[in-house]
This record gives C-alpha cells, structure tokens and sequence, in this order.
C-alpha cells in the first residue's frame, strides 16, 4: 500500500517490504518461495550466518524450506539449479512438506553432487544436520565413504544403541552411546588441531576423538543414506529440516551456527 505524506499533497511513497539480502533473495528466487514468513527466516538466516562469520565457511547449505522437492534441491550458498552448484538430486521414498524432508528408510536418499575430495582437504571439513525425529534406527543421516569405511558420515543413533560419526577417517574410530535423544542439530567437524574430530549436538560437545586420519574421499555426499564408494544402503527413517557440508568450524563456531539454525526453525514453527 502507498504511503501518503503531507495529507493531500498527492505525493506518495510506495511502501515495500524491507530489502533482502541478495543472497537471500538469489534463492528465494531460485527456489519460487513465495511464502513471506518462510522469506523472512531464510533472510535472517543469511544474515545471521553472516554475522557470526560462518557464512564463508559453508559450501553447500540446505534450509528445507519451500515444502516441495524442487525448493529442497537448492543450495542457498549458490542456488543454481545445476550439479557443479551442489543441487540435490532426489531419489526413492523421500516425502517434501513444511517441516522438511521425510525420508522413508526404504530407498529414499539425496545426492547433493559434493564431492569431498574436490571441495575439502583432509583435515578441514564439517557438516550438519537438524533432525526432527526420536528413533534407534540403523539409518546414515548423511555419507560419503570409501572400502575401507574412511570419509565422513553420521549414524545419529544406531540399533545398538551407539552413534557412529567419521570425519574424514575411519567411521569405528568415532563411535558411543553417547546421544539420548536423535532431534536437534548434530555437527561433526575437524578441530584445529590435526587428526581430530569432534561431535556435537545443539551446540554442546559429546565426543572428541584423537587419531584420527585425513581421508577426503572421492566421492558425493548423499544424505538420507550411507554411499559407500557409490553403493547406496543404510537409508534413514528420520525428518531432516536443515543440512550443510563446509568448512571446520570452531565450537564458538558451531554454538553460533546452531542458534541461527534454531532461530530459522522457530520462525517456520518447527523447532524440537
């Protein structure tokens, strides 16, 4: 609506919504969200990473916004609808709604065309997930792995009750019953310091794990299963809202990253 000034000047202003980040606006648009609410917490959750100076360090950032299997294909770092600019590619039992993506633990997965060797070094990567859902299942909430079971990977909660992560290593080398509860956001990273890796879950550390070793593995990360080395098998059951695959990230870092994610969440109404 225009804003009239002076009473009955006839000089009028047009009132629009307050400008977007263009990287926010870049994938609003890519991904058709027309949703003024889902807009506003895409927006904030560009500027929030960029005001916590994370948004450098990720390279492939799924929000799961937009409700449908087109609008949770983009990338919002670089949301073009093409592979070199890590679109997914969705596959099997997958159900898209508001709350994100449902995977069916049958066949479903996604390709997010990231290959880990061409984008990572060994001793510097990350990556996440915010999960909606409470289950034991023997279901890989994101992989990347090769015949020796070395690359990075994260069983939230396995049926024996363990949670196995790797980080560009060997996925045994980081595993416990250390998880009570499977919802939230789970980041597994590098550190500073070499051969070591760490996981956390809403921002609090539950496991660090010394040598380790620096294997980024040549080949695509698919989340909602496990790939070993392009075989696809260990697929989830669970609901993800959020995923991202970057750099390492410190546990200020990873504390910061968590609140955006819970903020963005909140705002959609789907928060656990």
């Amino acid at each position: 609506m225009p804003v009239i000034l002076g009473g009955n000047t006839g000089i009028y202003l047009a009132s629009l919504a307050p400008s977007l980040d263009p990287d926010a606006q870049a994938f609003i648009t890519a991904a058709a969200i027309t949703d003024p609410t889902q807009q506003a917490a895409i927006n904030t959750l560009v500027v929030d990473l960029k005001g916590y100076s994370i948004w450098t360090k990720m390279k492939a950032v799924y929000p799961y916004v937009g409700g449908t299997a087109t609008s949770h294909k983009f990338n919002l770092k670089n949301p073009l609808d093409t592979n070199a600019a890590f679109r997914i590619l969705w596959s099997g039992d997958v159900t898209h709604s508001s709350n994100g993506v449902q995977f069916g633990g049958v066949n479903g997965f996604g390709n997010t065309n990231y290959n880990v060797f061409l984008n990572n070094t060994g001793n510097n990567i990350s990556a996440g997930v915010y999960l909606r859902t409470n289950s034991i299942v023997a279901g890989a909430a994101f992989s990347a792995i090769d015949g020796a079971y070395q690359g990075i990977e994260l069983f939230p909660k396995f049926t024996d009750n363990n949670t196995y992560y790797g980080v560009n290593d060997l996925i045994v080398n980081g595993s416990g019953n250390f998880v009570s509860d499977t919802r939230g956001m789970f980041v597994v990273s590098r550190t500073s310091l070499v051969n070591q890796k760490v996981i956390y879950r809403n921002g609090v550390s539950l496991n660090t794990q010394g040598g380790t070793s620096n294997i980024a593995v040549n080949f695509t990360v698919h989340v909602g299963a496990r790939n070993f080395q392009g075989v696809l098998s260990s697929y989830d059951s669970r609901q993800h809202a959020f995923q991202y695959i970057g750099d390492t990230l410190t546990i200020a870092e990873v504390g910061n990253l968590t609140t955006a994610v819970q903020a963005f969440q909140t705002t959609l109404g789907r928060q656990v």
